[in-house]
């Protein structure tokens, strides 16, 4: 009896603190889906400093159901994400703009990453707004619309045949050892631009298996790994209409082959060959472009491989069968090293351990 009456005593005062704080805070009186409005009308990076307001708008901030809607609604206005590495000043960031008006300055966002004194380190493609770096054995996410970096505990081990995955926001803090029936080995750098692409929770990446070129996919659910045969041992992976694909590198009359999954489970892919009108016209000397996948609206992206002043990329609309060369002012260094990612989300997530 009596520690049922302590446990009853203790939610009575958990009650009455509550209360007080209610009392306290200016905003109580606001109905849930009227600060959820609010929040939906608040540039992401104000967002995130919302949660110093009250314990109550912190807990909305943090839901994955609030999550989930903001970036739902976020999808409608993606954005350019670049990282920019100027190697004369040892000067590394990340930095966001309208996709749809790159050369505006409204809603321009930049974040400095400290740099390490020695290395370069290259950044991974965004996923669902947030976007990492492995330094050795120390792995850093970014959130580039709120301002936020989070160091996450030391990987186990650096093998490279070694898998090791992070929950963010799980209960276990710490990395976890998982298995794979399929053992692969990541490229060497000479066979960059091989990058990650995730779409519909399953991420993509060119592997070597017995010094052969793969595609490798990875359920981030069921964190199984499989196998997928190439058509062609090519690595420059992309985004194709919300299918992976691989693509070849433009030639100088900007002939462009593009190999589409149809079905994983089958092994099945087909082959899209386009030629983009008047691309000598639009790229003039730069000769070094590649496919960059398409965006939201069906355009199909090029982008130079090297970093130029200022940046542009290619935009061409298939069923108009019309292209053109867009500008983004303020971007650009020939002395940089710079990578641009398509179709950015911004994310609202606090990032906490």
């Amino acid at each position: 009896m009596k520690r049922a009456r302590r446990k009853e005593t203790t939610g009575t005062n958990q009650k009455r603190l509550t209360k007080k704080e209610d009392e306290k805070d200016p905003f109580s009186i606001i109905p849930l889906n009227l600060i959820v409005e609010i929040l939906m009308k608040i540039p992401t990076k104000s967002v995130a400093s919302l949660v110093l307001v009250s314990k109550k708008w912190l807990s909305i901030i943090r839901r994955k159901d609030f999550i989930k809607l903001y970036m739902s609604r976020s999808s409608n206005r993606t954005r350019l994400l670049f990282t920019i590495f100027r190697m004369h000043v040892r000067e590394q960031f990340l930095q966001t703009c309208s996709q749809v008006d790159p050369s505006s300055n409204d809603h321009r966002h930049r974040l400095n990453i400290a740099q390490h004194r020695m290395h370069v380190y290259a950044f991974s493609p965004p996923i669902r707004g947030l976007i990492c770096r492995q330094m050795d054995s120390k792995v850093v996410i970014a959130n580039p619309s709120t301002g936020q970096l989070l160091t996450l505990p030391r990987v186990k081990t650096v093998r490279r045949e070694e898998h090791q995955v992070y929950t963010l926001g799980g209960g276990q803090q710490k990395w976890r050892m998982i298995e794979c029936e399929h053992p692969h080995l990541p490229p060497p750098t000479s066979c960059l631009p091989a990058k990650c692409i995730c779409i519909n929770g399953i991420l993509y990446y060119y592997a070597w298996i017995q010094n052969e070129g793969a595609l490798i996919s990875f359920d981030l659910i069921s964190e199984e790994f499989n196998t997928i045969k190439l058509p062609e041992d090519i690595n420059c992976l992309v985004n194709y209409n919300e299918k992976i694909a691989i693509s070849s590198l433009p030639t100088i009359n900007g002939d462009v082959h593009i190999w589409v999954l149809e079905d994983a489970s089958k092994q099945e892919w087909s082959k899209v060959s386009i030629v983009v009108p008047f691309w000598i016209d639009l790229v003039g000397t730069c000769r070094g472009f590649r496919f960059r996948g398409t965006l939201s609206t069906g355009e199909l992206i090029f982008s130079p491989v090297s970093c130029v002043k200022p940046f542009y990329f290619i935009s061409y609309d298939l069923k108009e069968n019309n292209a053109k060369k867009v500008v983004v002012e303020g971007i650009g260094d020939p002395h940089a090293s710079l990578e641009v990612y398509f179709n950015h989300v911004e994310s609202p997530m606090f990032l906490s351990n």
